[in-house]
């Protein structure tokens, strides 16, 4: 069967690419479309896959891929994907807009509906440090975008969801039925330390608004507990002004070595973003470390409170404070925490995937 995969940007590594791994594994001939590419941003993981950018590629490179945001609906809608039996695409934005030929299976593993256009538009126009009237201008123009993006939604012949948040959205926004595949995670590389340390904790991801970093520093500035911050991103010089404590380190981007280190030696991963789905939590948990979780989105999927984590209930550095009063790691057992780790190992998302992708091909047929 001849597979196609199209990828919204390859541009960073992070969960989208994890997911994008998997699809290669099981697709090892299939090209990736993608809007743009970035060989050194993705540090030359894909230089052996065949890779086909859009126009955008030959276009001068900004210092940001946002603004050839107008043209990224015309870029994926202009791939000539005739002569596939089967298109997949993984899509948090874009790339679910691709035009597939007629009975030709679309499949979209989708990580959200596109965040700016649905969820978060107003708090994505109020960010944008602009004057008024290049927001109104913004404003008008997503109002298009979100005609678009809805449009595309309907071209897809199935969706997959990677949480039960993702599937409420697509139902919401797109009014369109998904099925759920949680996304992958290598339990076999993250795993528990012999000896771990426990004598930190951990947060990770991108410095950026919606991670809510911020309240992770504000609640340790001046706890006198030990905290690791992993991750780059707009936000990081700035967090590193204002939160140069001495019991705050700052790590930048770690590999993905360090960061299981990172994990293992935890006494907890805090994680106070609202995900989509989170597999950082799941990380950890592999790593046998517990999870300090704001209480909605992936985190409601992944996190027993008191078998595998501990919730709090406000996106507040007071809330989180107080979720740190008396949180002992010696009281989640690793088994346990190993156990709901498996649950979402590489080898059932591979699983899940190929039996999707069987009986979109036998409909086909």
């Amino acid at each position: 069967m001849k597979v196609a995969l199209v990828h919204d940007l390859l541009t960073q590594l992070g969960g989208a690419e994890r997911v994008l791994d998997e699809l290669l594994e099981i697709f090892p001939e299939a090209p990736v479309y993608t809007a743009l590419y970035d060989e050194t941003a993705t540090e030359g993981r894909y230089a052996h896959i065949d890779i086909r950018p859009s126009f955008l590629q030959r276009l001068p490179r900004f210092w940001s891929y946002k603004w050839y945001l107008p043209l990224m609906p015309k870029a994926v809608e202009n791939f000539d994907l005739s002569g596939y039996d089967l298109v997949f695409s993984d899509a948090s934005a874009f790339a679910k807009g691709v035009f597939v030929p007629k009975n030709i299976p679309h499949i979209c593993y989708c990580h959200t509906p596109t965040r700016y256009l649905w969820s978060e538009s107003e708090d994505y126009i109020a960010s944008i440090p602009y004057p008024r009237v290049i927001k109104w201008a913004a404003r008008r123009y997503l109002t298009r975008m979100k005609a678009w993006d809805y449009q595309a939604a309907q071209r897809v012949s199935c969706f997959l969801a990677n949480s039960k948040e993702v599937q409420r959205r697509i139902d919401k926004y797109y009014h369109r039925t998904a099925e759920i595949i949680y996304p992958p995670v290598d339990t076999n590389f993250f795993v528990p330390a012999p000896r771990p340390s426990r004598d930190y904790f951990l947060t990770a991801g991108r410095m950026e608004p919606y991670k809510c970093t911020g309240i992770v520093l504000q609640a340790f500035q001046n706890s006198g507990q030990k905290l690791k911050v992993a991750g780059a991103g707009s936000r990081l010089a700035e967090f590193k002004r204002l939160y140069n404590s001495s019991n705050i380190e700052f790590l930048g981007r770690v590999s993905d070595l360090k960061l299981r280190e990172l994990y293992q030696n935890a006494t907890a991963l805090i994680f106070p973003a609202l995900e989509d789905a989170g597999m950082m939590m799941v990380e950890a948990m592999a790593c046998g470390a517990p999870v300090i979780a704001y209480r909605a989105g992936g985190a409601l999927e992944f996190i027993s409170d008191g078998k595998t984590g501990k919730f709090f209930t406000a996106q507040t550095s007071a809330a989180l404070s107080g979720a740190l009063q008396g949180f002992r790691s010696e009281y989640y057992a690793v088994a346990a925490l190993r156990a709901e780790a498996e649950k979402y190992s590489r080898q059932r998302f591979q699983a899940a995937i190929s039996k999707v992708v069987e009986r979109a091909s036998s409909q086909k047929s």
